[in-house]
């Protein structure tokens, strides 16, 4: 059995030990796509951090995302989120701290720690990469319905939520 992409592009055969072993076919699948899918996300996300600035990691693009979406925020909340060490955190806020993208103010709720913010100049480098990339978007499902769309982020946010538990 060969399948077809979204695109309608051919697929190899589903390997014959799949068959017969109860594997749903569909999380087959879907496993598949979401790896293609992440692949090109990671690579999309280093070339949109260095947009923002050319010695940013890629993943300093989620932080920015992060941090425009949900405001202020303390390091081990942005660990919490990303699922990463609060040393690896650290490190990363430190470096877009060091390039003035971000700053740190002391949490009016607990003066022993810091909140996280973008600087007026890290908000505007990173609207200004994440609209291009919007327009991109824009382009490349030009012949898609907008309830196609709104579909697939409605299901992409499903999907995101149900990592979190």
């Amino acid at each position: 059995m060969r399948g077809a992409d979204v695109h309608g592009s051919q697929r190899g055969p589903e390997p014959d030990a799949e068959a017969g072993s109860g594997v749903d076919h569909e999380f087959l699948a879907l496993e598949r796509e979401l790896a293609v899918f992440l692949r090109r996300a990671r690579a999309n996300s280093g070339e949109m951090a260095r947009e923002v600035h050319p010695d940013l990691e890629s993943a300093a693009y989620g932080l920015f995302v992060r941090l425009e979406s949900a405001g202020r925020q303390r390091a081990t909340e942005l660990a919490g989120y990303f699922g990463v060490g609060k040393a690896t955190m650290s490190r990363q806020l430190r470096a877009l701290e060091d390039l003035g993208l971000v700053a740190r103010e002391p949490d009016p709720a607990d003066g022993r720690a810091w909140l996280v913010h973008l600087t007026d100049e890290g908000l505007a480098r990173f609207r200004s990469v994440r609209d291009a990339r919007r327009s991109r978007y824009v382009s490349k499902l030009a012949d898609w319905d907008r309830a196609e769309v709104a579909e697939l982020a409605r299901l992409l946010a499903h999907f995101n939520a149900r990592a979190e538990d």
